[in-house]
C-alpha cells in the first residue's frame, strides 16, 4: 500500500495549461465593435463588455457556451448512474457466499446431519434485507472456505469503500491489504482527529501538522502544504459524501448503516469516520452537508466512486457560478481553470484563459476606463476605433456608386502647413512620398530580411501633408430621440450614423464645425461620447422646433462657413418650445408647432443652409409633410433603409461639400442604388 502513496505522491508534473505558445494576442477589434454596439444601444461599458464576453466573438466560444458546456456534463452525470453499487456488490457477494456453503454442505458426507440441518436452516431463514442477512452470518461458521472468503470480501469491501468516501484512491490502496496495514489506517486517523480538535480548541501548531504529515504523509498524495489545506481537501470529499448519504432512499441509508458496523470486521473504523466527520462539520461549516441529488440511471456507484461523482457535481456547481459572472463582485479571474480543465477538458479551459485575457487587454489597451463614479466608459481612443469601423463600413455601402466622391480639390482644407500625419479614410491631401517610403523601409527592416531589393507598401505606411484648418462648413446634425425612434429599433442605427459622420469630420475635415443636436420632446446639444451612450428615452414628443433653434444658433456662430442641415427623423413635429421656455406637446400635431417649425425652418434657409430630410419609416403622412418642407426651403429628402442611413447622411454630406453655392447637388440620387429618392 505505502508503494501505492509513494508512486503518486513521485508524479507532480502537470499538464501545460497556457493554450498555444506561438498565438498571436487576443483580437480586440471584434469585441470593440460588439462593446460599442451594445453602448449605443444603451448598455453600460460594463454590461456591453460582459455581454460581449457571453457571447463570445466568430471563433470564439463565450461563457454563455462553457456553461452550457457544464450544464450538460452535470446532467450527464446525474442521469447516468444510481447509488446502489455498494449494495448490489455486497448482494453479490453475498449470494456467492451462500452458494459455495450450501454446496459444501451438500457434498460433505462426513458431516452430521443435524449439524448439517440446523446450518442449511439457518441458511434457509436469512432475512431478504442484504445487510440484516450480513449482520446474522458474522457468527455463523462456514464450511466452505470459498464461502468464508466471499464473506470476509464484503467486510474487506465495505471498509475500503468507507475511507474511500474520505480518501480518494483508498480503495485500490487497500487492496489485499493485512492487518498491519488495517492497523495504520486506524492510527492515521487517530492522529488526524487528534490534530482536528487541537485545532477546534485553539492549541495546534505548525510544527503538529508537520509532525503528523513526517508520519502519515503517505496517505495525502496532494502533499497539502498546511493543516487549512488539508482540512479543505477532506472537507469537500466529506461534504460530497454526506450529500451522496442524504440522495439515498431511506432503505438504501438504512442498509447501509447497519453494513458499516461490519466493515473490516470492527466497530473501530466507524467510529473514527464517525469522529472525523464531526470534526470536518465543526471546522467547516460552509460546506454543503446537507444537499441532496437525484440520480436515476443505470449505472450504479459504489461508496466511492459515487462520492468522486458528488464531488465533480459540486465542482460543475462552482464553475457554473463562476461563468454566470452574476455576483456581487464577480471577476473573470475568479475562473478556475484546472476544474474547468477537468470537468471538460484542454480545449475549454484554452478558451476560458482567452475569454480572461481579453478582457484583461480590453481593460489595459485603453478601451474602458472607470470615471470618477466608479462606472466604466469607453474612452475616446475606443470611440475613435469604434468610429474608424463604422466608416469602413460606411465606404463599403458607398463604393461603386457614381459620383460619389468629387473631392479631389487640391488645398481643398487649406494650405499646407509642412508637418504630416497618417492617411486615414476620405483624406484628399497629397501624400508625402518621402515619409511613406521611410516608414515602409522601417517596418520592413522590423520584419527581416526579404528577398529581392523591392519595398512592399502597405495602407499604414501612408502618411499625407497636413493643411491649414479653415472653416469651410458648419453642419448641424439633428437626430430624432422621440419614443418611437427607440420603439421601431432606430436607436442604434441613429446613433451609428452619428458616430460615421463625426469621425469622418474629425478625422478628415476637421476645418468643419459639427454639431449633434438630439430632439425628444425637447432638443439638446450633446457630444459624441454622450449621444452614443444615451439610453432609449421614453417620452412622447418630437421637437424638431427646438431642434432647429439650436441648428441656427450654431450655424450663426460661424458667419465665414457654409451651413449644412441634416435632419433625421421618423415623425412629424409633436412638441414645441413656447416663449417662456416651456414645452408644448399635441397629438395629433397643433398647427402651432407646425408653423413653429416651418419658421425656424425659413430662418436656416435665410442663413444659406443646405438642408436633406432623411426620413425613416413608410407613414405616408409624415413622407408628405416632409416632402413639403424640403420644397419649401429647396432642401433634399432620402427615404433610406435603416442600414443604409449611415451611408446616405454621409453621402449627402460629402455632396454637399463638392457643391458649395449649388442647390439640389445633381446627380446624387446615384449615391443610394435606389433605396431613396430625391425631392426638391
Amino acid at each position: 500500500m505505502a508503494d501505492f502513496w509513494t508512486q503518486r505522491r513521485a508524479s507532480r508534473y502537470g499538464r501545460y495549461g497556457g493554450g498555444d505558445p506561438l498565438a498571436p494576442p487576443v483580437d480586440l477589434s471584434e469585441a470593440l465593435d460588439a462593446i460599442g454596439e451594445d453602448v449605443m444601444a444603451g448598455y453600460s461599458p460594463e454590461r456591453a463588455m460582459r455581454e460581449f464576453l457571453r457571447r463570445g466573438g466568430r471563433d470564439q466560444s463565450g461563457l454563455d457556451d462553457l456553461a452550457r458546456r457544464i450544464a450538460e456534463r452535470r446532467r450527464d452525470l446525474a442521469s447516468k448512474h444510481n447509488l446502489d453499487g455498494t449494495l448490489e456488490q455486497v448482494k453479490e457477494l453475498l449470494e456467492k457466499a451462500v452458494l459455495e456453503e450450501r454446496k459444501q454442505l451438500a457434498r460433505d458426507i462426513d458431516m452430521d446431519d443435524t449439524d448439517r440441518a440446523l446450518r442449511e436452516l439457518q441458511l434457509d431463514s436469512l432475512p431478504p434485507n442484504p445487510a440484516a442477512a450480513v449482520t446474522e452470518l458474522s457468527n455463523y461458521e462456514w464450511a466452505s472456505r470459498e464461502a468464508r472468503e466471499a464473506y470476509e470480501e464484503i467486510k474487506d469491501l465495505l471498509g475500503r469503500e468507507l475511507l474511500d468516501q474520505r480518501f480518494e484512491g483508498m480503495k485500490q490502496a487497500l487492496e489485499n491489504a493485512g492487518d498491519e496495514d488495517r492497523a495504520a489506517i486506524n492510527g492515521m486517523l487517530g492522529d488526524l482527529n487528534d490534530l482536528l480538535e487541537k485545532r477546534q480548541r485553539g492549541e495546534d501548531t505548525r510544527a503538529d501538522f508537520e509532525d503528523f504529515m513526517a508520519k502519515h504523509g503517505e496517505f495525502f498524495p496532494e502533499n497539502p502544504q498546511d493543516l487549512d489545506e488539508l482540512m479543505d481537501a477532506m472537507a469537500q470529499r466529506a461534504a460530497a459524501a454526506q450529500r451522496m448519504m442524504n440522495s439515498m432512499s431511506p432503505e438504501q441509508r438504512q442498509q447501509l448503516m447497519e453494513l458499516s458496523a461490519q466493515a473490516f470486521g470492527s466497530p473501530a473504523l466507524m467510529e473514527q469516520l464517525g469522529r472525523l466527520d464531526g470534526n470536518l462539520q465543526s471546522l467547516r461549516p460552509g460546506e454543503d452537508w446537507y444537499g441532496s441529488e437525484q440520480m436515476d440511471g443505470g449505472e450504479g456507484l459504489g461508496l466511492g466512486d459515487g462520492t468522486g461523482v458528488f464531488q465533480d457535481l459540486a465542482e460543475l456547481d462552482q464553475l457554473a457560478e463562476q461563468l454566470s459572472q452574476s455576483y456581487r463582485g464577480a471577476d473573470m479571474g475568479d475562473l478556475d481553470l484546472d476544474a474547468l480543465r477537468r470537468q471538460l477538458g484542454d480545449e475549454a479551459a484554452v478558451e476560458a484563459r482567452t475569454l480572461q485575457q481579453l478582457e484583461k487587454a480590453l481593460r489595459e489597451s485603453g478601451t474602458v476606463q472607470r470615471g470618477s463614479d466608479g462606472q466604466l466608459r469607453l474612452t475616446p481612443k475606443a470611440m475613435r476605433q469604434l468610429g474608424k469601423q463604422l466608416l469602413r463600413d460606411v465606404a463599403d455601402r458607398m463604393s461603386g456608386r457614381a459620383g460619389q466622391r468629387d473631392m479631389n480639390k487640391a488645398g481643398a482644407a487649406g494650405e499646407r502647413s509642412g508637418a504630416t500625419r497618417p492617411w486615414a479614410f476620405g483624406d484628399t491631401e497629397p501624400w508625402d512620398v518621402t515619409r511613406s517610403l521611410t516608414n515602409a523601409i522601417v517596418r520592413e527592416a522590423g520584419e527581416g530580411p526579404r528577398s529581392g531589393p523591392s519595398v512592399r507598401l502597405t495602407i499604414d505606411d501612408v502618411e499625407v501633408q497636413e493643411t491649414e484648418a479653415r472653416t469651410q462648413a458648419a453642419v448641424a446634425l439633428l437626430v430624432d430621440t422621440s419614443f418611437s425612434m427607440a420603439m421601431d429599433g432606430r436607436w442604434v442605427p441613429m446613433k451609428r450614423t452619428a458616430l460615421a459622420l463625426h469621425t469622418l469630420i474629425r478625422s478628415r475635415f476637421r476645418g468643419d464645425a459639427l454639431q449633434l443636436i438630439a430632439f425628444g420632446r425637447h432638443a439638446q446639444t450633446m457630444e459624441i461620447e454622450q449621444l452614443t451612450a444615451l439610453d432609449a428615452m421614453y417620452d412622447k414628443g418630437t421637437n424638431l422646433h427646438h431642434g432647429l433653434l439650436l441648428a441656427n444658433r450654431h450655424f450663426r456662430k460661424h458667419p465665414n462657413a457654409q451651413p449644412v442641415l441634416l435632419i433625421v427623423t421618423d415623425g412629424e413635429p409633436t412638441s414645441h418650445l413656447e416663449s417662456n421656455g416651456e414645452v408644448m406637446f399635441s397629438y395629433p400635431p397643433h398647427p402651432l408647432t407646425i408653423a413653429y417649425a416651418v419658421r425656424e425652418l425659413d430662418n436656416a434657409r435665410r442663413l444659406g443652409a443646405q438642408t436633406t430630410f432623411f426620413r425613416l419609416g413608410d407613414d405616408p403622412g409624415l413622407a408628405r409633410f416632409i416632402e413639403s418642407m424640403a420644397h419649401r426651403v429647396d432642401g433634399r429628402v432620402v427615404a433610406p433603409e435603416l442600414d443604409d442611413l449611415g451611408a446616405a447622411v454621409v453621402g449627402s454630406y460629402l455632396g454637399d461639400r463638392s457643391s458649395y453655392g449649388r442647390m439640389g447637388g445633381g446627380g446624387m440620387g446615384d449615391w443610394f442604388g435606389g433605396r431613396g429618392f430625391w425631392v426638391g
